[in-house]
């Protein structure tokens, strides 16, 4: 399991720099300046998310039988899936009923690592 993890982290790392680009240079002109900014906060999070779960595959190599470290990688790929695309989508389409979706992906991303920490505690 580390190693998908690991390779979710890096596919969704790679992700976030080819969506950064599009947004600072494909997007810039395009959208209106909230919606670049929903789009902006979509990249930041889904960046530090890639990094959550590049982070989550490492611990699992130290914790390889945690089931709670390994849900809470898989928290924050619904996470990425429901808070980010949902921003990406939004912010394309104006489409604002789409930020009833975000919610759901915040609180992924809040028992990923809240889950992340106790799986650590509860291992050592």
């Amino acid at each position: 399991m580390p190693k998908t993890f690991l390779s979710l982290g890096a596919i969704n790392a790679f992700l976030c720099v080819a969506f950064g680009a599009f947004g600072a240079h494909g997007l810039k002109q395009t959208l209106s300046a909230d919606m670049l900014t929903i789009y902006q906060t979509g990249v930041q999070y889904h960046f530090y998310h890639a990094i959550g779960l590049l982070i989550v595959g490492l611990v699992l190599f130290h914790f390889q039988k945690s089931r709670l470290i390994t849900l809470s990688g898989w928290l924050m790929l619904v996470g990425i899936i429901l808070f980010c695309a949902s921003l990406y989508v939004l912010s394309l389409t104006e489409m604002r009923g789409l930020g009833m979706i975000a919610p759901f992906g915040g609180v992924a991303f809040l028992s990923a690592w809240v889950l992340l920490a106790y799986g650590v505690w509860k291992e050592n």
